[in-house]
């Protein structure tokens, strides 16, 4: 028998768990935690700037690695400041365990020195919450939330521990449990054999087909699945803002990104399609538009692990319930054993049409102007050429995420980084960072903006204490770029608050920070500028590129109208 305080069993418990990584910050409510801590050399901490980069930091890790990512803060302010990291990963069906601290139990209520309620804060943007009752449970506990963060579909999990469950003059029985015991939780492991013939058989006599692929595929490993069922049935392939790299972007099946700033071709092809196999996606408010609208002849099919998201927005067809690579794997096994290929004129015409849109438009086609002023989008798509489109691409949120998605090729999963259903500013930094320390030999670049970087900016002390030499690859044109746009579309060019009238000079701010700064303002120094940068493999770069201040994110949906509706560009709309 192995007799440990609350907070060695914490400690030890992560360790056995086999969690590499722990991102946090200390405070006196984790103190006993912390010190338990510094006896335990098979866990890297990360002592960030701020609490909420921790909880980006793990949620990068996260998407990368498609394991929990860990989080430890303090109560009171340590807590809530990782709240919006927490709802981060929820929207977005990240795997995360919180580790919170907590006054001590017995002065729960009172108001006390940096006490708030975090179960009560946190409980609508996480998977499931714990208080820690008596320390003997904190390895059932952990266990617990582990294997709710990680299986069905994924999401952030709160352990909250009151400070003196942890102390260390109080010994308990440790054990590690294999197995988690929850009675009223289980996930389904595979959808209804039934439901999946019948999508089978309703894709193999469809006339226009399409793929919608989202985040789930990229979460649920089924990237490989997904790739084989469309290679076999010749199908159209699309992908949701978080589904990008879980169908190779470089393909000729593959038509962009859909939705509000979706490329025309998908879009178009969502719209005249007349049956949709949706995997992994959410049907969310950025991808259809008008719901009332949306794709009015299909027949959907919809797989999912979540039987919430099905039906919820827009009415399914076949729901199927169950894990996206099972359901896939079976869905292939039925096509091959159904033996009947679709009808080759039917599939041909389909493809006619599908490239017509594409020859008309491309993916996403720009106004490359003279050379004179460098475009966001030459910028992303340079970005991509010097990387080889391998590179960990974090993203924050604006103008310069939607460049990034339209224009970086995403050919695996896991590669594209960003926060998708919460829109965080702030999040490419610390996302990418926790990227680059389980990946060091890779290149990790984080596009931004000069008003995002600016939110987590104090992480770059933490990326030369771990040496972790990111390259932030800044669109700096002066103002907040998306929100400029809407000001330009919708209110007149009223620019109310949208510009950054008071800028730092970033390369000396690199350089304060120990790192490498350059700024960009000729087009010809692009290129080489950007292959010197990733060149320094050790060496953080802060590539400060001036962009075109008046360029718009295009394609752009019209408000509530069809997928098809779209501004084409500042004058021109379908």
């Amino acid at each position: 028998m192995e007799l440990l305080s609350g907070a060695e069993m914490v400690v030890r418990f992560l360790r056995d768990e086999g969690v590499k990584y722990i991102y946090g910050y200390p405070g006196g409510a984790v103190l006993h935690i912390y010190d338990a801590l510094f006896k335990e050399k098979s866990i890297e901490h990360i002592l960030v700037r701020h609490e909420q980069a921790a909880t980006h930091m793990a949620d990068g890790y996260a998407r990368a690695t498609g394991k929990a990512g860990v989080v430890l803060v303090t109560s009171g302010p340590g807590a809530t400041n990782a709240i919006t990291g927490i709802a981060t990963a929820f929207m977005d069906s990240i795997p995360m365990v919180v580790i919170s601290g907590q006054v001590p139990s017995n002065m729960v209520g009172t108001d006390a020195f940096q006490e708030t309620d975090m179960i009560g804060i946190s409980r609508p943007i996480v998977k499931h919450s714990f208080m820690i009752k008596h320390p003997s449970e904190i390895p059932d506990v952990m266990k617990k939330a582990f294997h709710l963060a990680e299986s069905g579909r994924p999401g952030p999990v709160v352990i909250d521990i009151p400070k003196d469950m942890t102390n260390p003059a109080e010994k308990f029985e440790y054990v590690y449990p294999k197995k988690a015991k929850l009675r009223s939780y289980s996930p389904a492991v595979r959808g209804h054999s039934g439901q999946i013939r019948k999508a089978a058989e309703l894709l193999l006599a469809a006339k226009r087909p399409i793929i919608y692929a989202g985040g789930g595929v990229v979460m649920g490993n089924a990237s490989a699945q997904l790739t084989e069922l469309a290679k076999m049935l010749n199908l159209p392939v699309t992908n949701t803002l978080m589904g990008l790299g879980c169908y190779p972007g470089s393909d000729r099946q593959f038509v962009g990104m859909l939705g509000m700033h979706g490329s025309y071709t998908a879009n178009l092809a969502m719209h005249h399609s007349d049956v949709i196999l949706a995997v992994g996606a959410r049907f969310d408010d950025r991808v259809i538009n008008g719901a009332a609208k949306f794709c009015p002849n299909a027949k959907i099919i919809h797989i999912d692990i979540d039987p919430a998201s099905i039906s919820k927005t827009i009415k399914a067809d076949i729901p199927i319930v169950g894990p996206v690579d099972s359901v896939l794997t079976e869905m292939v096994a039925i096509v091959k054993e159904i033996g009947q290929a679709p009808n080759a004129e039917t599939v041909a015409s389909w493809w006619k049409q599908i490239d017509e849109w594409r020859g008309n438009r491309g993916l996403f086609p720009y106004d490359k102007g003279d050379g004179s002023i460098i475009k966001p989008q030459a910028a992303i798509e340079m970005l991509c050429e010097v990387t080889k489109g391998e590179a960990y691409v974090a993203s924050d949120v604006g103008q310069h995420q939607m460049f990034a998605c339209q224009y970086y090729k995403f050919d695996k999963p896991n590669r594209w980084l960003n926060s998708g259903g919460l829109g965080t500013m702030g999040f490419g930094l610390p996302a990418a960072m926790g990227v680059k320390l389980n990946f060091p030999e890779a290149d990790v670049a984080v596009v931004t903006g000069e008003g995002s970087i600016q939110m987590n900016i104090q992480e770059l002390s933490t990326c030369l204490q771990y040496d972790l030499p990111v390259k932030i690859i800044n669109l700096n044109n002066g103002a907040l770029g998306m929100v400029r746009q809407w000001q330009d579309m919708v209110y007149n060019s009223r620019y109310s608050h949208s510009y950054m009238e008071s800028l730092p000079d970033f390369v000396k701010l690199a350089e304060a920070y120990g790192h490498v700064g350059m700024r960009i303002t000729d087009l010809k120094d692009l290129k080489p500028k950007m292959e010197e940068a990733f060149a320094m493999k050790d060496r953080l770069v802060f590539l400060d590129i001036a962009v075109d201040t008046s360029e718009h994110v295009y394609p752009m949906q019209i408000k509530d109208g069809a997928m098809r509706d779209m501004w084409l560009s500042k004058t021109e709309r379908t």
